[in-house]
Parts: structure tokens; sequence; C-alpha cells
């Protein structure tokens, strides 16, 4: 009898999956296997936010399997190790799993293969799994990747996606391959109490109800701070329990110029990963150096703790900071706000920024979480690498009336309007009134000491 694994990495579902569907069409029986890497929790990735959601996520795609008269086979320790055991333990023939664009992704499949063919195991390795168009698919005339994204995604529009693979009917696993015990949500400590559910199955659910009320004002409301009115998939797209290519294929049938704003962003997801694949040290060195002198001292130090705090002075920026602490998530111009004020008018080394994002985002995802830190740097592919972001500015743009701040910032919530974006500006008793914080610097001196830094002067 045939019988081969299948390794779930970061695509923790069962539509269109097509290392499941290659395995079911090619052999007789199959192994579902998920491995707890441990060499992900030495790197510091396996934080409370993400292995809550990755449990949710486990349980989801077991009840599927179980469902189709399959399991899910769980085991923890060295990736390959695993892996190779498994392969024996159920006499398999062959390994399937989906590519992926990281340096350590890069060299664990080499180790993978290496190891199968010498226990007598092929390993095949499926694209279009995490993205929609694969890595290395598009690419300029002159270089192995595109370093700015209007022209890239020029040609990734033009790109004919295959079509979703539906989920299967049946999954038959053999006997005598043990398992773990699934991990639960409640093993977790220290997660953020907003943190939203995992699986496949809330997932899909949350793309339907986006297609059918969300989508279609996207274009107008997705910069709209106090709206909330983003698709909130990040989560199910880095965990793979939602297909990219099958959300290309959905949105691109609702049409309209929201599906296309939607679709552009998960344009830019593919555009973050092929860079990745191309320079997989740009996870952690700048992939166009500005030669910062980044400040490190104590007073850098104390800045950047009210900053993760949200303690800046500035209730734009503490508002998102204190959004990702309580839901292990932030609004996407949020984001962009605080990587600016940390990396720009703090001048602190975007990395530690970076850091802390990881630590908390259920989404982090090196590709995304790196290179949009090194877009605001100015370290990254932005072909204006010296904008500096103004939170007030930004705020009164994004958040004009201020609704954004005071669900966030209970301490300004008795102002009124925009004036809640610069409290500073109160005089006397009303100044007095509530316990928040003066700015943590003028704005005008952070872009001055910024503009020195980058010879702009």
């Amino acid at each position: 009898m045939s019988i081969s694994v299948v390794l779930f990495t970061s695509d923790l579902r069962l539509h269109d999956h097509p290392p499941l569907r290659a395995a079911l069409d090619g052999t007789e029986q199959v192994v579902p296997l998920f491995v707890r890497d441990r060499a992900v929790a030495a790197a510091g990735f396996a934080v409370p936010n993400r292995l809550a959601f990755l449990a949710d996520c486990l349980r989801d795609l077991d009840a599927g399997l179980r469902e189709r008269g399959g399991r899910l086979v769980v085991r923890s320790g060295d990736l390959v190790d695993e892996v190779c055991k498994v392969a024996v333990e159920a006499d398999a023939d062959e390994v399937h799993m989906a590519s992926d664009v990281s340096a350590h992704a890069h060299r664990r499949e080499e180790r993978l293969r290496r190891a199968l063919e010498t226990a007598g195991v092929r390993l095949h390795v499926h694209d279009t799994v995490t993205t929609a168009v694969a890595p290395g698919v598009v690419v300029p005339a002159s270089s192995d990747h595109f370093a700015v994204f209007t022209p890239y995604f020029r040609h990734w529009s033009q790109e004919r996606l295959r079509e979703p693979l539906p989920a299967p009917r049946s999954v038959r696993v053999p006997d005598g391959v043990g398992s773990e015990p699934l991990p639960s949500r409640d093993e977790s400590k220290g997660l953020s109490e907003g943190l939203a559910a995992g699986g496949e199955t809330e997932g899909r659910k949350r793309l339907t109800a986006w297609l059918r009320t969300g989508v279609a004002a996207y274009e107008d409301r997705h910069d709209d701070l106090a709206g909330d009115a983003t698709s909130r998939l990040s989560p199910h797209l880095h965990f793979g329990t939602l297909s990219p290519v099958e959300l290309v294929h959905r949105a691109r049938r609702a049409g309209g110029p929201g599906a296309e704003a939607f679709v552009r962003q998960l344009a830019w997801r593919d555009f973050h990963r092929q860079v990745l694949a191309a320079r997989p040290a740009a996870a952690g060195a700048d992939y166009r150096t500005q030669h910062d002198c980044w400040r490190s001292g104590q007073a850098a130090r104390a800045d950047v703790e009210a900053w993760k705090e949200g303690r800046t002075g500035y209730p734009i920026v503490d508002a998102a900071m204190r959004q990702l602490r309580h839901e292990g998530w932030m609004h996407n111009r949020g984001r962009l706000l605080t990587a600016s004020f940390l990396a720009k008018t703090l001048y602190v080394d975007w990395r530690v920024g970076a850091r802390h994002f990881l630590d908390l985002l259920v989404d982090g995802d090196v590709a995304n979480n790196q290179l949009n830190w090194q877009w605001m740097a100015g370290t990254g592919t932005d072909t204006r690498p010296n904008r500096v972001l103004n939170p007030v500015t930004q705020a009164k743009r994004y958040d004009p009336e201020g609704v954004y701040v005071r669900r966030w910032v209970p301490e300004l919530a008795e102002l009124e309007g925009s004036a809640v974006h610069e409290p500073w500006k109160l005089r006397g008793l009303d100044r007095a009134a509530f316990d928040y914080p003066d700015p943590i610097v003028e704005l005008s001196d952070g872009l001055a000491r910024f503009k020195r830094a980058r010879g702009r002067e």
C-alpha cells in the first residue's frame, strides 16, 4: 500500500491545499503531520499570541480531518528528525510540503531533502500554497526580483492563477503512527486580552462576511482608523488557514474598486515574499543601507519603553500601540505611523520596533513585518526613503473626530473632536484634569535630528 506524509507548516487548511491534493491523488493513505519545531522557539518566534492562535488552527484542522475519516499527527522536536521518524513509522514513499521564503525555511527544506533521500523517501515541494504568485515567477529582465512594487504589481496582475482546489471528501490515515496531544490555547500565558480566534472555520467565516459586507467600501475606508474597515484576515494568511490564491479569485469575482484595492494588498504580500526569497538577509539587515547611526543610549531606551507602553504623548501613536498590546493586532495605518515615529522621529533602529511587533502580532510574519519596517525606516524598497509621517497631521486625516484615540486612550475620553490629537495645547486646569504625558520629543526636533543623521541638511 502506498503512503505519503503531508507536512503542514504555514498552510493549516483543507481547502485549496496543493500538497494534500497531490498526496491524496498519488497514494492510498496519507499522514497529515504538523511538527512543533524547536528551532522556531529557539529563534524567539514562538510567542504567546501566535502559539494560542496556532493551537486554535491545529484543533480546527484536526476536526476537519476527522470529519473526513482522518486525523492530524502532531510531533515536537527537530522538524527534520520528526518528519523522517514519521516517514519510517508509516513506511511512506514520499513527503509533500509547501515552499516558503525565509532563510530558515530554505535551510530546513534542504536538510529535509537530504535526510529523506538517505531514507529513500522523495520530497515534493509545492508553490502557490502561501502566495498567489510564487517568488521567482515574476522577475525583471535585469534582476532576480523586483525592488519596486508598481512594476511588480503590473506583471503580477497579468499572471494567470491556478484554480482553487476543493477540500477533500475523505482522508485515509494509516494506523500505528503516534501523535502527541493537540496543544490548547489555555497553555499560552500572557495573551493579549482581545486576541482573535484562529482556525480555518473561523477564517472562512470571516472571509465570507468580509466579501459580503466589507470589501465594497475598502478603497475608501481602508485607512479609516476609527471605522476598523480592513479585512482582519492577515492572521489567517500568516497561518495559512486561508489560501491567497482563493482570496484573489473570490475578490475579483466580487468586483469593484474595493475588491481591486484589496487584491493590491495581497500583491504587496507576495511582493515582500519575492524580495525576501531573493535577499533573505533582509530579515535582519538593511536592504538598502543609509549608514544610520541609530540612537542607543539611556535616553533612547527610555523613549523605546514609552513607545512600547503607549505613553509617548502623541495620542494616535499611543492608541495604536495600545491596540497592539490588547489585540495582538494593529490597524495598518497605525503600523505605518508607529514605525515612522520610532525609526524617524525617535531615530531608533527599525529592528527594535520589528522585534517588538513580532513579540505581539498574531500575524507576525518575517517577510511582511521586517520589510514593512524597512520600508518605513527608509532602508527598504521605498523610493522616498526620507519621508516622515507627522503623527498629528496623520491623526487629523485618518481619525478626524478622534474616535480611535478615545477608544484606546481613555485618559483623553472627555476631550472633544480633533482636540484629542493635541492635548498639550490645553491650558490650566483643563491640562491637569487627565493623566496623560507630555510629548517625549518635539516633532520639529525629531525631524531636524533625522535630517542631520541622513545628511539632508
